[in-house]
């Protein structure tokens, strides 16, 4: 259980960072933590925060900008109102002009753990 612990932690530490008004992706997290090939695990450890008030999990969507966690918000539009009151359009489930939103850790300089 510590390495999952350890894993969640990690990606918590990055998730902390992603700026008010942007968006990033599962595999981005994983990429920026040293494990390109766990943005699945990373969905797992965005499910298991929202316990945590500290995590902003809303900022974290599919490589495509679709709102793949939406269901563990405790309603099927909550995420979107949280992307929408920091000025993220959402639309059909999918963050408009996603590119203009989208925070990569690896490019914008984000304290790794």
């Amino acid at each position: 259980m510590a390495a999952r612990d350890d894993f969640f932690e990690r990606v918590y530490v990055v998730v902390r960072q992603i700026p008010a008004g942007r968006v990033t992706s599962y595999g981005a997290i994983a990429r920026a933590i040293g494990s390109a090939k766990a943005s699945r695990t990373v969905g797992y450890a965005m499910n298991a925060s929202h316990q945590l008030p500290d995590v902003p999990a809303h900022r974290v969507v599919n490589r495509q900008g679709l709102l793949t966690g939406k269901h563990y918000f405790g309603g099927l539009h909550a995420m979107q109102h949280l992307l929408e009151a920091e000025g993220i359009r959402v639309k059909d489930d999918q963050v408009q002009d996603f590119a203009r939103h989208f925070w990569d850790p690896l490019i914008e300089g984000a304290d790794l753990p």
